[in-house]
């Protein structure tokens, strides 16, 4: 049976001199792995189309959950990404985190669409890469089942208070006050007012307004933080591309 979706390459190995196995996050199929014949040959067809970050119409024919790329035609190539390491870096590492956590042989129009739009604002150099890493960290593991209770203090209910802190462990906030009755022996983080509105942005916000917010250099460098020591405490793993994309970051800040 033959299939034709929309998607995006998440990663692209070298199976033997000529053929490639792919990563896609499709539209109708969420996470797929597809085998692409003969992509890596000069002239092939299917060589750009299916390269890393590569935006293709593909043909599919499957069998049970085996996929084979027949057909590719390239909708978009995020050039402006390609060009430049540190924005390449950060998109491998969304491509990375986005494959291990998004759904698998189901729909998954919205985290596609997350994806993209991302994308577009790191290749048009509308955001900046220490915008969109907490806000693509954070979203996504929203949308994947991760997403913490910030609505108010999970003791008392406060919504605002003079001290606010996250339990990137237990995924909720506690005000200064419970948090100094608590016995607690797992990592927080305290929060400015301008953090904790900008992740209940993130969290809540709809998806046309989800980066429209501005926060100050050095907030930015805190929430980067934040989310990424949450989603590494939720997934319980690291990831070789965000080691890659930090140590590229150390080198320009350097």
């Amino acid at each position: 049976m033959h299939i034709t979706t929309d998607g995006i390459v998440l990663r692209e190995r070298a199976v033997d001199e000529f053929d490639s196995a792919l990563t896609l996050l499709t539209q109708e199929r969420g996470v797929i792995w597809a085998y692409a014949r003969g992509a890596r040959k000069p002239r092939s067809a299917l060589r750009v189309p299916a390269e890393l970050l590569s935006y293709s119409r593909f043909v599919l024919f499957t069998n049970r959950d085996r996929y084979q790329v027949d057909k590719a035609d390239l909708n978009r190539l995020f050039m402006g990404v390609r060009g430049d390491v540190e924005r390449l870096s950060l998109a491998a590492y969304f491509c990375q985190i986005t494959g291990e956590i998004a759904p698998h042989e189901e729909a998954a129009g919205p985290y596609l669409k997350l994806l993209l739009n991302t994308l577009h604002l790191l290749d048009t150099g509308r955001r900046e890469c220490n915008f969109l890493k907490p806000v693509y960290e954070l979203r996504l593991m929203t949308m994947a089942g991760y997403m913490p209770d910030l609505v108010a203090c999970s003791r008392c209910g406060a919504y605002e208070a003079p001290a606010m802190y996250f339990l990137p462990q237990s995924s909720c906030l506690l005000c200064g006050d419970c948090l100094a009755h608590e016995e607690l022996r797992e990592p927080r983080e305290q929060l400015t007012p301008g953090l904790l509105a900008a992740m209940r942005h993130i969290l809540y916000a709809t998806p046309e307004k989800l980066f429209q917010f501005t926060l100050p250099a050095p907030s930015l460098g805190a929430l980067g933080e934040i989310t990424q020591r949450y989603l590494l405490l939720q997934l319980d793993r690291r990831f070789d591309t965000l080691d890659f994309y930090l140590t590229m970051r150390g080198h320009i800040d350097g």
